[in-house]
């Protein structure tokens, strides 16, 4: 600054114009915001941005100095003495202008005949402005100081800010006079209008993954509004110096070091953009934390983001118990404490109490649950209480209470970890603790007609049960191990000290582990097909498991954001759930999809498995039948995939070791029958069909006995011939009674199915087959099973109009010789 300062000099004494002095300014400034993050890295929050203010400070009293030299060459009046006085305001006011930040300048002055004051400040802020500094300026005279300050709510705000630069000292003294008449009047009026301001700032700028640092909740503005309302009644200049009775040490502590934190942030988010930006981008996030010394990895990220939303809270809390504090302003609608010497469980009981509305607790509640002196171990009657306070219709004005006194984590020690956890997923809007809360909050608020029928249905421990469910589907959150398995774990080792039955216990665990599978389901799965259907009931096979599950999915969602719970995906999940519900009644269906069910788990945990293409292993998973992953264990599951993805048209494979055992995959044609027809003179034990995946089948036929080695070159050439072509086929008709045949058409919405009881038969499933294939039926699997001469077998058919339009022909076909 020396040198900028003899280089002014010399062009001042060369008389240099205007112009030119501007010039040297403006180069001087851009080589000064590039030594902003040299600096920044050596600085403390606030220490950085006063600095800056000052080096500001520095500039706007050269300006003034080239500008009364430029006006009055040689005759430069004293600065007293020329009644023109350049006063900071808003943050630059306060000393904590950020680097990007419009510079807040107001020139007061005092109309004089002797001097040609309009021309003086023109001249400076010409000057000001071709030196390329951001301005945002006001230029009134001082006996319009107070109207002007009644004229708008923010105007008079920036003036009770005002700092002296430069210019009179005389004319800053009548300023004073003016700044002490304006805080003064209609205090109560001003404060009650700026905390109704902030109300309406914290409403479009809540605590999420995004914050607003300056205007949103927690934020600057919080902070600025505890220092307005302090320097309208008590003319203070900083916080710290408000009487002891209104903001003790400790407190102040606290929130000094939270505001340190934000300033450097702020700083760093101004560096990092080159503009001025107030909102903590997720993006931004990496650049931000590098700025501020954290590691580049995702735990460092986190651990910064933590502490942002932290800090903001810190500065909410404080800030509102202060504000009340100053302005003592009534209001019926909070609830205050009985008494600020309570203990933890008698204000926890208290706010117990008034639960039944909707509430938002007064500051002093605040100020009394945060100065208390917790005890380390919790007692039964605290569980008892914590009971009593899910009962209630309002439970979420209790636990928001908690988060906002910093006390969730000590009243439910599980939810310690997700307290101000980031989500960078891209989806979440706010931490856990938050999202969490709000879930409980959109629970005890249902807007949907069905899901508050639902929820009014239900009992009391299921209340209870259903809010728990809320709070610790995400609990897990920020661990190694996938969330959902932690989260029960957590709900595992709380809800029984509330004394959740057993019965309970097993089905909140259940649906904790699979709490995202409705809204996953809903938006991503065909609804229309059976087996999606089935395999989500699988998991929630009873009215009240599919209950909690719809009632936490809608919670969930809404809590996410403003609109991820809309119309559409209303409709979605409403449909899952009436056709879950349906599904529910297929007793014995339900039960072959809950065994499928464990055994894609156990195919997912499966090495060989997750070392497949991922495209691949979503066919296997999406292979319709049950009956397939039920039957085979794990690698011959794969096995036969492999070989299926693979298939050019067809494969088989022949074992006569114990039994005569056909393997089969086709992609195109098999006419069965015919195989069947040759091989008449064996006896069929067992034979499955499954359709796999892009119109791929497997087949598998085992017989009672062995063939002789010199059979099987002929068994290849039958296999081969009835791949290639289909055949004409003049069959036996088998003996089968009417009786023994029952066809269902309402198996369900995608099947029909068959069964046959009757003797076996040569023949018997080379006849039945032709018949199928003559009326264009699609097996999609079967289940042939023979024992002491009677056959028993089953047939799941595709509904595709061939089979149920036909069943009275194919029943005839099939009885009638």
């Amino acid at each position: 600054m020396k040198d900028i300062k003899v280089q002014i000099e010399t062009l001042l004494h060369e008389n240099a114009p205007d112009f030119e002095i501007a010039k040297i300014l403006k180069k001087d400034i851009k080589i000064y915001f590039k030594t902003l993050e040299e600096s920044f890295a050596t600085s403390g929050g606030k220490d950085f941005l006063f600095k800056h203010t000052k080096k500001i400070d520095t500039l706007l009293q050269l300006v003034y100095k080239i500008a009364m030299r430029s006006m009055f060459g040689n005759y430069v009046p004293m600065k007293n003495s020329l009644p023109i006085t350049l006063v900071a305001l808003g943050s630059y006011g306060r000393e904590q202008l950020c680097v990007y930040s419009d510079i807040d300048l107001m020139i007061v002055y005092k109309q004089s005949a002797g001097y040609n004051t309009k021309e003086m400040i023109e001249k400076i802020l010409y000057i000001l402005w071709d030196a390329g500094l951001k301005l945002g300026h006001r230029v009134h005279e001082i006996n319009d100081l107070n109207e002007v300050s009644k004229t708008d709510i923010t105007i008079k705000t920036s003036m009770i800010e005002s700092r002296f630069i430069e210019g009179s000292k005389f004319l800053w003294t009548e300023i004073q006079n003016e700044l002490n008449k304006i805080r003064h009047y209609e205090q109560e009026a001003y404060i009650e209008a700026k905390i109704d301001e902030m109300k309406k700032l914290h409403q479009k700028f809540p605590l999420t993954m995004e914050p607003n640092l300056k205007e949103g909740v927690g934020g600057f503005r919080n902070a600025n509004l505890v220092y307005w309302i302090g320097n309208i009644l008590y003319n203070v200049e900083r916080i710290r110096d408000l009487p002891k009775t209104i903001i003790t040490d400790e407190e102040y502590r606290e929130f000094r070091i939270a505001l340190e934190f934000l300033f450097r942030v702020r700083s760093a988010l101004h560096l990092c953009t080159g503009k001025k930006e107030d909102s903590l981008r997720l993006e931004l996030i990496p650049q931000i934390a590098h700025y501020l010394g954290y590691e580049d990895t995702r735990a460092s990220h986190m651990k910064f983001a933590k502490k942002v939303t932290a800090s903001l809270k810190v500065i909410k809390l404080f800030s509102t118990i202060w504000i009340d504090a100053l302005a003592n302003i009534e209001s019926g609608t909070l609830i205050k404490p009985k008494s600020q010497n309570d203990s933890f469980e008698s204000l926890l009981q208290q706010l117990c109490m008034v639960a039944d509305n909707a509430f938002d607790a007064h500051p002093t509640f605040l100020r009394a649950l945060s100065n208390l002196e917790m005890p380390i171990e919790l007692h039964e009657k605290h569980y008892q209480i914590l009971y009593n306070i899910f009962l209630q219709p309002h439970s979420y004005s209790v636990l928001q209470t908690l988060l906002d006194a910093r006390l969730l984590h000590y009243t439910i020690p599980p939810l310690e970890h997700i307290i101000n956890l980031p989500q960078f997923d891209g989806y979440h809007q706010y931490a856990v603790d938050i999202h969490t809360l709000k879930a409980i909050e959109h629970l005890e608020n249902i807007t949907d007609v069905t899901l508050q029928a639902i929820y009014n249905t239900l009992k009391e421990e299921e209340r209870v049960l259903i809010k728990l469910l809320v709070l610790f589907h995400d609990a897990g959150k920020g661990r190694e191990e996938e969330h959902a398995i932690v989260s029960v774990k957590l709900f595992d080792s709380f809800a029984p000290k509330l004394g959740i039955s057993e019965e309970h216990l097993r089905i909140g665990k259940s649906i904790i582990l699979y709490h995202n599978d409705m809204s996953n389901i809903a938006q991503r799965e065909d609804l229309h097909s059976e087996q999606t259907i089935l395999k989500f009931a699988a998991h929630f096979p009873s009215k009240l498991e599919l209950d909690l599950i719809y009632l936490l999915t809608y919670a969930d969602m809404n809590a996410v954001g403003k609109g991820i719970y809309n119309n559409f995906n209303k409709e979605l999940l409403h449909t899952l759930y009436q056709q879950s519900c349906i599904a529910i009644s297929h007793g014995e269906k339900l039960y072959e999809t809950s065994k499928r069910l464990k055994k894609e788990e156990n195919l997912k945990r499966n090495a060989t498995f997750q070392s497949l293409p991922k495209t691949l292993q979503k066919k296997i998973l999406n292979i319709p039948s049950d009956l397939f992953f039920i039957k085979y264990n794990l690698n011959k599951i794969i096995n036969i995939s492999q070989i299926a993805e693979t298939l050019k048209n067809y494969y088989y494979k022949i074992n006569n070791d114990e039994f005569l055992t056909i393997e089969i995959i086709r992609q195109n044609n098999l006419d069965l029958s015919y195989l069947l027809h040759k091989l008449a003179r064996l006896n069929i034990v067992q034979m499955d069909i499954f359709k796999l995946f892009s119109d791929i089948k497997y087949f598998k036929i085992v017989f009672n006995e062995t063939v002789d080695e010199s059979e099987l070159l002929l068994l290849e050439e039958l296999i081969q011939n009835a791949l290639k072509k289909t055949h004409q086929l003049h069959l036996k008709h088998p003996n089968i009674d009417k009786n023994d045949v029952i066809i269902d058409c309402n198996h369900s919405e995608e099947h029909a199915i068959m069964r046959l009881e009757c003797a076996d038969q040569k023949g018997l499933l080379s006849y039945i087959i032709n018949v199928f294939d003559g009326f264009g039926i699609d097996i999609c699997s079967s289940k042939i099973h023979t024992k002491m001469n009677r056959v028993n077998d089953l047939f799941l058919i595709q509904k595709n109009g061939n089979f149920c339009n036909n069943s009275d022909q194919i029943i005839k076909k099939l009885t009638e010789s």
